[in-house]
């Protein structure tokens, strides 16, 4: 076997086999002219110093692109007049389709809701009563015509207030609206008439608030100012603080009215939403009148306040 390469059985080794390649020459085959290691640059020659961003001098800053160009102050092309869907369904058919439907269900249609955010019984010291805040509107997301009521009694007795108004209201923002109209105040005896104006929405941490200025066609300037939290406990629990606050800027002895702050209501109540539409509650409820309409309530015989249980039910549709 020491015929055969690599095979000296006689301890010599044999000389390195030849290169089969030997006297060929392979300088013309793309990257074998040149020794392992020292490769051809394809780009050789060429400049590409004036591509964006490929300085080759080490400094990347000299020529900016994307979004380190400067703002443009071209201004935007015009929106095409074209509709595609013009020419398969008229462009009758389709412009009354955009401006009836496609307008409409992105919010240019009428809303409605009615809501009673109390509806109550009343189990306090000497006499049970009830109470009811209930508000209705009709509009769009801007303009709407609302009519709101409030009013409470004794059971067994005449109506110890109520009051309803009708009001136009027109949004400011997405969480403010103006509104203005009129207040006719059922009880108490004798019945006035108010213009009003005030503003309701929505403060930061979804507080619902509302303010409001009345002016009596005997010329009596009241205000109020009401606001309310709902604070989801769980999925069907939600626990609701209210207060409410009436004042007024003079005394007003045959309405039973004092200047300053005249009454002033804080709740609590805890509402089970298993239907939102319908969400019975129970909670407490503390009313206090002040100042010289306390005097005049204790000089009809009257209670100016306390605590009571509440029962009710919210809803809306």
């Amino acid at each position: 076997m020491s015929g055969m390469q690599g095979m000296d059985m006689g301890g010599q080794q044999s000389a390195p086999a030849s290169n089969p390649h030997a006297g060929h020459d392979m300088s013309a085959m793309p990257g074998m002219g040149a020794p392992a290691g020292t490769a051809q640059d394809q780009h050789a020659g060429h400049d590409m110093n004036a591509m964006p961003g490929m300085a080759m001098n080490g400094d990347q800053g000299g020529a900016k692109v994307g979004t380190d160009l400067p703002p443009g102050n071209k201004p935007a092309p015009a929106p095409s007049g074209d509709h595609l869907a013009d020419r398969f369904w008229g462009a009758k058919a389709m412009a009354t389709s955009r401006e009836d439907d496609l307008r409409r269900e992105h919010g240019g249609m009428t809303y409605y809701q009615v809501l009673f955010n109390l509806a109550e019984y009343q189990a306090r010291k000497g006499s049970d009563g009830y109470r009811w805040d209930g508000e209705a509107w009709v509009g769009g997301d801007i303009d709407r015509l609302w009519l709101k009521s409030e009013g409470e009694g004794s059971f067994g007795k005449s109506l110890d207030s109520a009051e309803v108004q009708a009001l136009y209201s027109h949004a400011l923002d997405p969480y403010w609206n103006l509104q203005a109209g009129v207040r006719y105040d059922i009880k108490p005896n004798p019945s006035r008439t108010y213009a009003t104006v005030g503003i309701e929405g929505l403060a930061p941490y979804w507080f619902e608030v509302e303010g409001a200025l009345f002016l009596s066609n005997k010329g009596e300037v009241l205000g109020r100012a009401e606001g309310y939290y709902d604070q989801r406990i769980t999925n069907y629990f939600t626990l609701q603080p209210r207060v409410e606050a009436n004042f007024s800027a003079q005394d007003v002895p045959e309405t039973g009215t004092g200047s300053g702050l005249t009454d002033l209501e804080a709740g609590l109540r805890l509402r089970y939403e298993g239907r939102r539409e319908l969400a019975p509650y129970i909670g407490v409820s503390w009313e206090r009148q002040f100042g010289d309409t306390a005097r005049f309530t204790r000089a009809r015989g009257g209670d100016t306040g306390g605590f009571s249980f509440v029962a009710g039910v919210r809803t809306w549709f």
